[in-house]
């Protein structure tokens, strides 16, 4: 990430104190602040290879087949709409095996592929805010008709298939990212609902074709699904979303 420096005007040294200050705070999430693998390998992955995949396996971490635009977006928590970055990155595929340090947890992943990507690929990046199509999810006129969480399930789980999301214990924000996830446009959470929620969506694909076997209980489409069986909607909204820009990148790994 690149900090840019300006001579600031002499105001006495309580100025000069306050604006290091403030430059050692916005760059706390730089290279130097986050936690590394203690070795990795990347090599260019296989051509012929189908799908990608990450593992755990002991003390690696094993990811396959990934471009450096899965990579980045794991590692900074991104969907696509909110990385911009040279179009070769989503052609650009690698086989990463990192080892972590003895007694790291597994939940510090991200931060420490971020640390990869500065060290072995020479990231640079900034954020900015843009103004992009996005959903505002509400509550439907007629009401919310998603149930409460039920005691006992494990939280936070989800999973997609095609004309199928499913959800227990998210919160309203939970359900707008998964929401993203499915749109690939952004989708803020405007329900001003609290509490954890179970639900089932079922719909029609967009690409499903005419001729194709209809599900009696799916909606004619993902909104419809919403309100019919949620009692949500969506929202178009123009809305300021926090972009990670490239500003450099690697095409290939320095060393191994």
């Amino acid at each position: 990430m690149r900090l840019y420096w300006r001579t600031m005007p002499r105001r006495g040294t309580q100025s000069t104190v306050i604006a290091l200050l403030a430059v050692a705070a916005f760059g706390q999430d730089t290279e130097s602040a986050r936690p590394a693998f203690e070795v990795a390998s990347i090599k260019p992955a296989d051509p012929k290879a189908n799908g990608s995949s990450t593992n755990f396996r002991g003390t690696q971490m094993v990811m396959e087949n990934l471009s450096l635009k899965d990579f980045i977006e794991r590692a900074f928590f991104l969907k696509d709409y909110s990385l911009s970055g040279p179009p070769w990155l989503d052609s650009a595929r690698f086989d990463i095996v990192a080892k972590f340090p003895i007694g790291a947890p597994r939940d510090q992943s991200e931060l420490m592929l971020q640390t990869l990507l500065a060290d072995r690929f020479k990231l640079e990046y900034h954020r900015e805010s843009k103004v992009l199509q996005a959903f505002a999810l509400v509550v439907d006129r007629k009401g919310l008709k998603v149930a409460p969480a039920q005691d006992g399930k494990p939280g936070g789980g989800w999973s997609m298939g095609r004309g199928q999301i499913a959800a227990n214990h998210l919160t309203m924000s939970g359900v707008a990212d998964l929401l993203a996830r499915h749109l690939n446009v952004p989708v803020e959470d405007r329900t001003g609902v609290a509490g954890m929620f179970d639900f089932k969506l079922r719909f029609v694909p967009d690409d499903a074709p005419a001729d194709a076997p209809v599900d009696k209980l799916a909606a004619s489409s993902i909104f419809a699904a919403l309100q019919e069986q949620a009692g949500l909607k969506l929202e178009s909204r123009k809305l300021p979303v926090q972009i990670l820009v490239v500003d450099h990148i690697e095409r290939q790994p320095v060393g191994n």
